[in-house]
């Protein structure tokens, strides 16, 4: 079978400053952080917490001390009791929370936390905080507000967290999918492989080209692991399956996403598949008249037509027990990867198209998953150079997961090398 080399769009040119459009910590420091726009700002209070929402250009934050205030009031309800103050909560978000996908997932599990435990929890978010040397003074700003416990909720984060921890020794700090920890730091994250190989399951039965488009975002082990794993999840259907991938080196990117879709769609694929945070790729493929997923939430509404179901991440079992686990004081460091089994993932609304033998597939797959007797990374799986990964029956532990930068056979092209 002839290879396709892979295609790559050129990386965009990095902000000089993060746009940071929105956040509900409330003001209650001695200084007032305030936002500085080069068009409109409009303010709303949301459910309890103060949300500011700034249209148009760049923004940069600065902070000047506050306005004299009257004398406070003597205490009164919880304070005057003797009451524990509420948690405050953080959360670092690097896209917006309406993308739809990645970080709507865990704002929707913010506000679970929320649910859950009501007047002991005060929460705030901050959205779109790049994954550069800018997320530290983000963390540490969220330190100085007086947030004990901080959600850094992308990969790059990484650095910026373990420097923050470092001097933050009272504050806990929580990394998805990282893999650095501390006395005051540990890692989450949830297991999409599982997701994605189940998607690929209906991909396999669903293409008529029998080539498969992914839009990738940023070439790590995470990403290229659910490429690999969507690709075979369809060959355990269909052996003649390809897997075509264009990356776009960013999370969030509509245009550069739709972009990639249609450079897929455009090379034969008609089923498309993306690792990217909005719904772009499946509207790409709704309107070119071709199936496609939704990712990390569901993206139904986006694509109705096209749509063959949706892997999703729920955060909320997680964010549930890490707060509790703060509030009853036993929360400490560690590392922990949640899948289907205990409800961080699931594929949902699956098309009524999908043929009733594919879903008793996919089924079948998520019982085993649940009860542990199905693995997605069980040999024999070999690389596109056939060389032997895994011997039949091997299952592939964490380490091996967590080290994959190769695509398995039937993925086209090389996957670049990452950030």
């Amino acid at each position: 079978m002839q290879r396709m080399p892979q295609m790559m769009l050129p990386k965009p040119a990095q902000p000089s400053k993060p746009a940071q459009p929105r956040t509900t910590a409330p003001p209650r420091t001695t200084t007032r952080p305030r936002w500085k726009a080069l068009s409109v700002a409009t303010r709303a209070v949301v459910g309890g917490t103060v949300a500011l929402t700034l249209l148009g250009g760049a923004v940069a934050r600065t902070s000047r001390a506050a306005e004299p205030k009257p004398p406070a009031a003597p205490p009164s309800g919880a304070a005057a009791f003797g009451k524990t103050a509420p948690l405050k909560i953080a959360f670092a978000y690097v896209g917006p929370v309406g993308d739809a996908g990645w970080t709507y997932a865990h704002d929707k599990a913010r506000r679970a936390v929320e649910a859950e435990y009501g007047a002991k929890v005060v929460t705030s978010f901050v959205e779109n905080v790049p994954e550069a040397a800018d997320a530290e003074r983000v963390i540490r700003d969220m330190v100085s507000q007086g947030n004990t416990l901080i959600f850094g909720t992308t990969f790059g984060y990484m650095t910026p967290m373990m420097k923050v921890a470092k001097d933050m020794k009272d504050v806990k700090f929580e990394h998805a999918t990282g893999y650095k920890t501390a006395a005051n730091l540990r890692t989450y994250d949830a297991r999409t492989y599982e997701g994605a190989y189940l998607a690929g399951v209906i991909a396999g039965g669903m293409t008529k080209s029998n080539i498969l488009g992914v839009v990738g975002s940023i070439p790590i082990p995470e990403v290229i692991r659910n490429i690999d794993s969507f690709t075979l999840g369809a060959q355990s259907v269909n052996p003649k399956i390809q897997t075509r991938v264009v990356w776009v080196n960013k999370w969030f990117d509509p245009p550069k996403e739709s972009e990639g879709a249609q450079a897929l769609l455009n090379d034969g694929a008609d089923v498309l598949m993306q690792n990217t945070d909005s719904s772009a790729v499946l509207q790409a493929a709704e309107k070119a008249g071709k199936f496609g997923f939704g990712w990390d939430s569901d993206m139904k509404k986006f694509g109705p037509n096209a749509h063959l179901g949706s892997a999703i991440i729920d955060w909320a079992p997680y964010y549930k027990k890490a707060v509790g686990e703060a509030l009853a004081g036993t929360w400490k460091t560690g590392q922990t990867w949640w899948g289907l089994k205990e409800g961080a993932i699931d594929l949902v609304s699956i098309s009524s198209k999908v043929p009733e033998a594919l879903k008793q597939k996919v089924e079948t797959i998520k019982k085993g998953l649940r009860d542990g007797t199905f693995a997605v990374w069980k040999g024999p799986i070999v690389d596109q150079a056939g060389k032997e990964l895994l011997k039949p029956g091997q299952v592939a532990d964490d380490k091996f997961l967590h080290g994959i930068n190769f695509y398995v056979k039937g993925v086209t092209g090389k996957p670049p090398k990452g950030p």
